[in-house]
């Protein structure tokens, strides 16, 4: 991508969801579809993490150990050739990023601003957020990282942003599939906390 494309692509997912949000939803859910993502997102969360390569990039869709090195190689050297700028997170989206993980990020700005809670499906959609996160430090209050991934990357994005995802059933999927499962506990939850009764209004003794 040039600078101007990334920019783009954050704008369409900020406007996009911001129009949603000014619809009525109350939260924003993200995912994505595509091929060749867990690259570009390895590529992020090891540079923005400071990892080594290997200890980030898994099998993705599923691919050989021959093609899970040559994919490791290609993420070292596209780090190495474009040198992303660590301090700038619109250089990082233009040189080892993606349309998807930019578009992702601005509809997450817009989500913060907006007050409206985010939750976040699985490696993509993580990554998505350590960016956000370096353009809008505030977004990280309002996300929730709705399932753990099996790519080994998704852990090391998980702990950078110190959250825990609500449920783990070893998913590999992404198209939101893991953050549609656990919007039923994020309903849950807040229903139990507008509507439980508690003790003295469900007229319950407090005496032994």
């Amino acid at each position: 991508m040039s600078r101007d494309e990334a920019k783009a692509a954050i704008e369409v997912g900020y406007v996009q969801a911001k129009d949603m949000i000014q619809k009525g939803i109350n939260c924003l859910i993200l995912g994505e579809m595509g091929i060749g993502n867990t690259t570009s997102s390895s590529a992020i969360v090891s540079f923005l993490g400071d990892e080594e390569v290997d200890a980030v990039v898994g099998m993705g869709t599923g691919i050989s150990s021959e093609q899970l090195q040559h994919k490791g190689n290609i993420i070292k050297q596209a780090i190495e050739k474009r040198n992303p700028n660590s301090e700038d997170p619109i250089d990082v989206l233009s040189k080892i990023g993606g349309l998807e993980i930019a578009g992702m990020a601005g509809a997450m700005i817009a989500a913060a601003e907006n007050r409206t809670p985010i939750l976040v499906d699985g490696f993509i959609c993580t990554t998505a957020v350590l960016v956000a996160k370096e353009l809008a430090p505030h977004v990280v209050d309002y996300i929730i990282l709705a399932h753990k991934s099996s790519e080994p990357g998704h852990a090391i994005a998980t702990s950078l942003l110190k959250k825990k995802p609500l449920i783990d059933l070893h998913l590999r999927l992404g198209e939101g599939t893991g953050a549609a499962i656990a919007y039923p506990i994020v309903q849950s939850a807040t229903l139990m906390l507008k509507e439980m009764a508690t003790f003295t209004s469900a007229g319950v003794s407090t005496k032994t």
